[in-house]
């Protein structure tokens, strides 16, 4: 093992309460109790500080049981539980005993690199070593990804003597005339013969293994994300064109996925959250269409979806293929759906789809946690069958109620469906007041906001009203789980906090069909002469503005969370004053990624971060930079560790199901240049590094000797 148990740092930053403080003084008898009342209670406070003693042995000798049982015990015991039955500790798995990390980081380290499932099969496992099956379960277990086995060699094309001929299926050429089996070819349901590849199937630069001792494991990271009941966007009213996406791009769909009927079957395109091609959902359509699988398509506001005796899949690149009357043409490689004359809606087009993404990033329908809502809260729900049917009319009503004490400071906005909200929305805030709009669990509403006015921008406005409150009076909002379009956010006044958390500002505004920005330039955000602390927390979002006051104001305080700050550009700036000026704001900055240049007063710490563009401070001697990637001619305060190494993306728009995720050939230097051997950037939380030097490790493990396997990521 890699470490001693005494080894093993424990927090000892929690105060420790009693549960029953007075538990032992009410064991005294009365007299001794009034006696001491009498003097202080100095007796009670002893005995008091003697029951918090208790509890940590009472605690200690309870965990200390739990700690003989795999699903009960400690992280930290896994390890020295698996070595009785001869488990293997993954690599990396010192970091978890020895780095300080983050809040909740170590944890979810060491559940990336010692899982406890697997802790728990690994008799089991070795059972059933060199079975398929296995190894897709402990892609599962090890990683989280879930794969699909194949026997390489078996597609090795081979010849036979004629005189001794056998029809085994085994390396067979394709019929040309199997138009399903040749949509299939080299990925990895693919029943197609392939001449011999003697590179091997971990080659880095491109992998072979089709060879008599290849074994390939595919894997898919990428996550299925649902969308249900949300408006389609008309691209052309006149011919009926519409898009899956609400912001009119292109975006391809994902197969819903779902369990395996058996546990020796193996994994199909099914079971795995697969990009849906139009020869699949022509084959398949049943299978896929319809309430409760991967896609559906409702209009005129019916229950009752389009009939898939009415669906036609087809190419709609360009637009160009019509369909006929009572026709509706989708193709799933693109997200468009073109009606036909007879079936055009009317009331408009809902959609049910799920697309693919890397993590819990932006508004989305997925869990949020750390959601917890004081007692003194009112909620007004918004959406239908709800008291208010938009957004400021349930404003309003918080208003009303507010100022006529008819409910506390805080006040709770919750939008109940994932549909579209188009108005005009102004937040006047007054001292005291804590407002949060947000969206309820499993949605994501969109608020676009159009051009209402011509001779004003048509921002989200957050104004704070009385400018001669306390500090600890000026008045928050919280943005929790919304996509926001069309414009962005303008804050002024002297407000308290602005948190955006698990959100989207989509960067440039709004997108065109291929994902690229339409109002490049413009911010998501504007902090005009405001003394708001900005905190954005796993969200998206593109340009932030600082206008303000350098003489008499202090400057702001920007936090960015595990969050993608998009300024659509490398030489764009991300964060400025107008005019590329320094923003008058200090910067902290932990696992992000920054796409663009940041001109800002100063940056107080920023860690496991990546800025694509400069960064240049005003005040060099405030903070410091570790563990980051700031380009070269970068203005700084003190580094350490950082790298000027340039990274590689998979994608750089968003829309995109790769958006923000480092290539896999990127430099080592960012896939593993954070302070715990994880990526830079947004996606560090994912542990993507750790979990693939696991899932190599067990795949050599659990294969049998000379086995040439390997990992091939799909997605």
């Amino acid at each position: 093992m890699s470490a001693h148990p005494t080894d093993i740092p424990f927090d000892t930053a929690t105060p420790v309460t009693s549960r029953e403080p007075d538990g032992l003084a009410a064991l005294l008898p009365r007299w001794h109790l009034l006696r001491d009342a009498e003097e202080g209670e100095p007796l009670r406070a002893l005995l008091a500080v003697i029951a918090e003693q208790l509890d940590l042995v009472r605690d200690g000798v309870a965990q200390g049981y739990e700690d003989l049982f795999v699903e009960t015990a400690a992280p930290w015991v896994l390890p020295y539980l698996g070595d009785l039955v001869g488990y293997r500790t993954l690599p990396g798995y010192e970091r978890v005993l020895t780095t300080g990390l983050h809040t909740g980081g170590r944890a979810a380290l060491a559940e990336a690199i010692a899982p406890r499932a697997e802790v728990a099969a690994t008799v089991a496992h070795r059972r059933r070593k060199g079975t398929p099956h296995l190894l897709e379960e402990i892609s599962d277990q090890v990683a989280g990804w879930p794969a699909r086995a194949v026997e390489l060699s078996r597609l090795v094309a081979h010849h036979q003597p004629v005189k001794r001929y056998r029809d085994t299926g085994r390396g067979r050429l394709l019929d040309l005339r199997d138009g399903s089996g040749l949509a299939l070819a080299d990925g990895p349901f693919s029943a197609a013969a392939r001449t011999v590849d003697v590179r091997s199937a971990n080659y880095a630069r491109r992998q072979g293994g089709w060879s008599p001792a290849g074994v390939g494991l595919f894997v898919w990271r990428l996550t299925a994300y649902a969308l249900t009941s949300s408006p389609a966007y008309c691209v052309d009213r006149a011919r009926n064109l519409y898009t899956f996406s609400i912001l009119g791009n292109d975006t391809p769909l994902v197969t819903k996925p779902v369990p395996e009927p058996s546990t020796t079957s193996l994994a199909a395109v099914d079971t795995v959250p697969a990009f849906i091609t139009r020869r699949l959902l022509h084959d398949r359509l049943a299978d896929y269409y319809g309430p409760g699988k991967s896609l559906v398509i409702r209009r005129d506001g019916e229950n009752q979806p389009v009939p898939p005796s009415d669906i036609v899949v087809t190419d709609l690149s360009d637009w160009r293929y019509r369909p006929r009357r009572g026709q509706v043409a989708v193709d799933p490689e693109l997200g468009r759906i073109a009606f036909g004359a007879r079936s055009a809606p009317r009331q408009g087009v809902w959609v049910d789809h799920h697309y693919a993404s890397g993590a819990d990033l932006g508004g989305g329908e997925y869990a949020r946690p750390g959601r917890a809502d004081r007692p003194d809260a009112t909620c007004y729900r918004v959406g239908p069958g709800q008291p208010f049917r938009q957004i400021m009319d349930a404003y309003r009503a918080w208003r009303h109620d507010r100022r006529g004490d008819r409910t506390g400071p805080e006040g709770i906005i919750e939008i109940t469906h994932s549909g579209a909200h188009q108005e005009q929305l102004d937040f006047d805030l007054d001292p005291g007041d804590r407002l949060q709009v947000r969206a309820a669990e499993g949605t994501r509403p969109v608020i676009r906001l159009l051009d209402w006015y011509s001779n004003r921008p048509d921002a989200l406005n957050v104004r704070a009203v009385d400018g001669d409150c306390a500090p600890h009076e000026r008045p928050r909002l919280v943005l929790d789980g919304l996509l926001v379009a069309g414009r962005g956010i303008n804050v002024t006044g002297p407000m308290g906090a602005v948190v955006v958390r698990h959100s989207t500002l989509v960067p440039g505004w709004s997108l065109e069909p291929h994902c690229e920005p339409h109002a490049p330039e413009e911010p998501s955000i504007v902090l005009e002469r405001t003394t708001a602390c900005l905190q954005i927390e796993h969200s998206v979002l593109g340009t932030i503005e600082v206008i303000g006051d350098e003489v008499s104001e202090d400057p702001l305080h920007i936090h960015l969370r595990d969050s993608i700050l998009d300024a659509t550009g490398h030489d764009r700036e991300a964060l400025s004053a107008p005019d590329c000026r320094h923003a008058h704001a200090v910067l902290h900055v932990h696992r992000s990624t920054v796409i663009g240049e940041v001109h800002t007063h100063a940056v107080e710490l920023a860690e496991n971060a990546l800025f694509t563009g400069k960064l240049h401070v005003a005040r060099r001697g405030i903070g410091h930079l570790r563990y980051c990637r700031v380009p070269a001619g970068s203005r700084t305060p003190r580094r350490h560790r950082c790298t000027s190494v340039r990274p590689l993306f998979a994608a750089e728009r968003y829309g995109t199901p790769w958006y923000g995720q480092l290539a896999d050939r990127g430099p080592e230097e960012i896939r593993r240049g954070a302070d715990d051997g994880a990526e830079l950037g947004a996606f560090h939380d994912l542990y993507r590094p750790q979990r693939e030097d696991g899932l190599r490790a067990r795949l050599a493990e659990y294969t049998p000797a000379g086995t040439d396997a390997g990992i091939f990521f799909v997605t």
